[in-house]
């Protein structure tokens, strides 16, 4: 699997057009990236791209989804859609939605290790924010003015728009603000146990012809929006069955998305992340 580096140019240019604070409209970014998506290196039609900036780590997905329109306001035009998919993450110990619409929130905690308890984690607070929620889009945003280990400004935007045959384009965006013990902790990790780590974008070859991708702050930011993203596919693929087949049917699929992508994404077995997830729920993480 080759990332393109054309499609991430593409992406970046268009931003840089439509000016940071007004980015292009997903339909109007979706049919200028009509070509790159067909040619995807991910085999369907994706585009992921991330700053390699240590100040400020972001990530972005531009995804086609066979799925319905509807099926994806429904379950993530409310914030406990976004629980659900928080909650599939090896780090993220607990979720619950506080407060009346439209000021409602978030509490998740987050840990450091997945092996952290939850009394170990830091809980973060979220404003669920909706920008737009019509028959023709839906915009929304995860805010927290404060995230785990020293971190500021955390955010996750999602928008999506509906197109024919029952397709659904969406636009994921992860980004944060890390203060100096943020920056501090990440150096150590990345000389240490995330110094082979890497992201999906190519940067050249080895001298056996193998690929050799990004590692780095654009890895991790590559690695942390595509986890968020396959566990938005997961819930969604869910969504309709009866609750009581959900959350296993969620489980068992978040796990096997990310070992389509072992060299990035890869944790846990199966049988470690069922009996990791089986026990923090069956200890009050509410979903």
């Amino acid at each position: 699997m080759r990332t393109s580096s054309l499609a991430a140019a593409a992406l970046l240019a268009l931003a840089a057009a439509a000016g940071a604070a007004t980015p292009a409209p997903l339909a109007q970014r979706h049919e200028a990236l009509r070509a790159e998506l067909e040619r995807s290196p991910f085999g369907r039609p994706l585009l992921l791209q991330a700053s390699a900036r240590d100040d400020a780590p972001s990530g972005e997905v531009l995804a086609v989804l066979q799925q319905p329109f509807a099926r994806v306001a429904r379950t993530l035009g409310q914030p406990e859609g976004w629980c659900a998919l928080m909650l599939l993450q090896t780090n993220v110990k607990a979720c619950s939605v506080q407060g009346e619409a439209p000021r409602r929130q978030l509490v998740v905690a987050v840990a450091r290790r997945h092996t952290d308890s939850v009394d170990q984690a830091e809980r973060i607070t979220f404003e669920h924010r909706t920008e737009a929620a019509d028959g023709q889009r839906l915009a929304m945003a995860l805010v927290a003015d404060q995230g785990p280990v020293g971190t500021a400004d955390y955010a996750l935007r999602f928008e999506a728009v509906p197109l024919p045959d029952d397709r659904t384009v969406v636009q994921l965006t992860y980004a944060y603000r890390p203060g100096l013990m943020a920056r501090m902790a990440t150096s150590a990790y990345l000389s240490t146990a995330g110094r082979n780590k890497v992201g999906f974008t190519v940067t050249g070859q080895d001298e056996q012809g193998r690929p050799q991708r990004v590692g780095g702050i654009q890895g991790i930011a590559e690695r942390n929006t595509m986890r968020y993203f396959l566990a938005m596919e997961a819930v969604l693929r869910t969504a309709d069955l009866p609750p009581d087949q959900r959350l296993e049917r969620r489980l068992q699929g978040f796990h096997a998305a990310l070992e389509r992508h072992p060299q990035q994404l890869h944790e846990l077995t199966l049988q470690e992340y069922l009996a990791l997830k089986r026990r923090e729920l069956g200890e009050g993480a509410a979903s």
